[in-house]
């Protein structure tokens, strides 16, 4: 009999294709010897359709690498804390819990002072969180290593403001602050996988009836800091998974906005002035590929990081680009542009110029082409960036610091004529 050593916080594709996959996997190459209890962070979920065929389910990766098809069984309940309030609190009570890890988006992370601690549950996911924190803590129990898998930066230690912001609300006393500081672990991560969800026009045989049937990419990386010991406790480095424990989270973020994201970005708006409606598409439209190519070359090149790293990191992506089971559309991707091409490319821009004493001819005709495309092309952002983009030249443009956060004016006449061509 498994011991019940995680509670997770949200039970949707994410979680059970990426974490619950990794820890069944930990279960059947290592010594981990655990399982998951979930529990369902908003009123109405999937948690019922979970339980009722035992919380078992299929998950699938698939690519051009194949397809491999994987019976998950790591999840032995679920608790809906809007229906079991007192089963939810229960869980303070179980010392072999050690890990929460947790998806309740990016707008899960917040506080809010309508939340109160009678509450049954309270609202937020941190509110939550807290009220089970205070009981651990008043049973004289240890606390937990927290891993957040929420997509914003630092999100181990906004989770831990959070919780400490409810604590002076609450008036919950010194001595519960301080266990929160002592006795638990928060720790900041990343994580990168395509999960596709279910498969709603295949039909898949699982073996049996499966309505929870789930589907990622074949990729996974999972980049922890804060927590040195982590693998004595969960042995992912013993099972071939790609999770990495460092100090350096920041760059592992820089290497994925900027090849994976600025990728996306840097294409887009060329493949859609072209007719191209998929990534996948992208890949097989000769001129878009070779452009696509040269910009991660470029955007290679500009970071100060480990060239072998990087360039490995930028194969991987285009394999993922290319994954046959993916229907990535551009024009999706191309909502919010303006703001996107300012994170996620002009970095690379910026530190290609400042590396080389010249522009990256690539990445400079992505830039012409996101103006042509905001002119001629089908936008989707605000208001305010897209009358900009529509209206002014090309040097009111890139002169326009609102914009950029910068005068860029200086690469005015190479971006015209690619804005034109």
């Amino acid at each position: 009999m498994r011991k019940e050593k995680v509670i997770q916080f949200g039970e949707g594709g994410f979680l059970r294709g990426f974490v619950d996959w990794m820890l069944d996997i930990a279960n059947e190459k290592a010594d981990f010897n655990g399982s998951v209890v979930v529990v369902q962070p908003i009123k109405n979920g999937l948690c019922d359709v979970l339980s009722e065929q035992g919380c078992v389910y299929t998950h699938l990766c698939r690519g051009v690498e194949g397809v491999d098809q994987r019976k998950i069984d790591v999840i032995s309940r679920c608790v809906k804390p809007y229906e079991e309030f007192d089963k939810y609190m229960a869980l303070s009570e179980n010392p072999d819990f050690r890990f929460i890890v947790s998806n309740t988006t990016e707008a899960g992370i917040v506080f809010s002072e309508a939340d109160k601690f009678e509450d049954a549950p309270a609202a937020t996911f941190p509110g939550k969180l807290t009220q089970l924190l205070y009981k651990r803590y008043t049973l004289g129990l240890g606390g937990f290593v927290f891993l957040p898998c929420e997509l914003i930066e630092n999100n181990g230690s906004e989770l831990k403001k959070c919780i400490l912001r409810y604590a002076d609300l609450w008036g919950l006393g010194e001595g519960f602050k301080n266990w929160i500081d002592k006795d638990n672990i928060f720790t900041n991560t990343l994580v990168d996988r395509i999960n596709t969800g279910y498969p709603r026009d295949e039909k898949i045989d699982c073996g049996f009836p499966d309505k929870m049937v789930n589907t990622s990419e074949y990729f996974h990386l999972w980049v922890i800091d804060g927590y040195e010991d982590l693998f004595k406790e969960l042995p992912f480095d013993k099972c071939g998974l790609n999770v990495i424990l460092t100090h350096e989270l920041k760059k592992y973020r820089t290497i994925k906005v900027r090849i994976l994201n600025g990728s996306h970005t840097s294409m887009i708006p060329y493949a859609l002035l072209s007719g191209v409606e998929t990534v996948g598409d992208c890949l097989k439209d000769k001129k878009i590929s070779a452009h696509l190519k040269a910009c991660q070359e470029e955007i290679v090149a500009s970071l100060d990081m480990d060239k072998k790293e990087t360039e490995e990191y930028a194969k991987a992506v285009m394999v993922r680009f290319a994954n046959p089971y993916i229907r990535h559309m551009c024009q999706s991707i191309a909502l919010n542009s303006v703001s996107k091409f300012k994170v996620r490319v002009l970095p690379s821009i910026l530190d290609y110029e400042k590396k080389y004493n010249e522009a990256p001819k690539a990445l400079l005709f992505s830039f012409g082409k996101l103006i042509e495309f905001y002119k001629k092309g089908t936008p989707n952002d605000d208001t305010v960036a897209t009358e900009k983009m529509q209206k002014g030249s090309v040097l009111e443009i890139l002169s326009d610091t609102s914009l950029w956060g910068e005068d860029l004016s200086r690469f005015a006449c190479e971006v015209e004529k690619y804005a034109n061509s």
